[in-house]
């Protein structure tokens, strides 16, 4: 059920990026969402049926990673998963594309008059670990492609560590340039670190930066708070936390990445898994480089 409690809003006094050394970007909207065109940029990739296992709980799945921009049209619907990234799979299941993918939440509420109408196209931003890389050619490509769509304003979901980082230089690169955005996501440190213009904080498990799963108000919820976040916010680096709760304890929080319950020996054998996934993933990238 929809949450009683108001939302905290925050917006740093200095508005430099403790990152980046340098001011951060700020674009007002231009006119009422309500006449906006919004565009979704999203870490989540197209299921492959010839890259193993994606399903619900698979484990991580290097060779599901995407190394280019793409983009679908949002007249239709898509199958995008997150095998492929380091999202909390002991509390989540991945079970509800709505939880990283709202385009069900963008379509009602354009059907509401709440926004003018979702873009032509949705957008897939690589996680790439290289920040040069986002900055100098994946950002400009979506920029390039959301000015395509005459898209008036972005929403931007990330999924894990790395791709909060992303997604938070995609908005940056959006913002400088003309485009108002808000990163919808769970990873507050990285995102704040990193000087997102607005971030919408869900303090959930990484892979439901857009609500809870199979809880279509939970979504409709959090895609509001994101979309009232673009009208209110002052300035840069505002950052406005959801009322929702995960549940009741939050007790989750102590589990993701705790290395006191991992213990040296799962740690072990997480290392070398991730090394052979980042070799699965290497074909990917030579694709890219040729």
């Amino acid at each position: 059920m929809p949450s009683s409690v108001s939302p905290r809003t925050t917006t740093r006094r200095s508005h430099t990026c403790a990152a980046q050394g340098r001011l951060t970007p700020f674009t007002p909207l231009a006119k009422p969402l309500n006449q906006s065109r919004v565009a979704i940029i999203s870490t989540a990739a197209p299921y492959q049926p010839d890259k193993g296992d994606q399903g619900p709980g698979a484990p991580y799945n290097g060779s599901a990673k995407f190394y280019t921009v793409f983009s679908g049209d949002t007249a239709h619907d898509h199958d995008l998963r997150i095998s492929h990234i380091g999202y909390d799979r002991a509390h989540t299941t991945a079970t509800d594309s709505g939880t990283w993918f709202p385009l069900p939440a963008l379509r009602a509420a354009a059907g509401a008059g709440r926004i003018g109408a979702v873009a032509a196209r949705f957008h897939g931003a690589p996680t790439n670990r290289s920040q040069r890389v986002t900055v100098e050619t994946d950002a400009p490509e979506i920029l390039a492609r959301v000015r395509e769509d005459e898209a008036d304003v972005a929403v931007i979901i990330p999924n894990c560590p790395v791709c909060h980082q992303t997604s938070t230089l995609v908005a940056r690169h959006l913002e400088a340039n003309g485009i108002p955005s808000v990163v919808m996501g769970c990873a507050k440190d990285i995102v704040e670190h990193a000087g997102a213009p607005r971030f919408l904080f869900s303090d959930f498990p990484l892979g439901n930066s857009a609500g809870k799963p199979h809880d279509v108000a939970s979504q409709g919820q959090t895609l509001e708070l994101a979309l009232r976040l673009l009208e209110t916010a002052a300035g840069p680096q505002t950052t406005m936390q959801s009322p929702l709760r995960w549940n009741d304890d939050g007790r989750w929080k102590l589990d993701y990445l705790n290395l006191e319950q991992i213990g040296e020996v799962e740690l072990r054998r997480r290392r070398e898994e991730f090394d052979r996934q980042k070799e699965l993933a290497r074909p990917n990238r030579v694709v890219k480089a040729a």
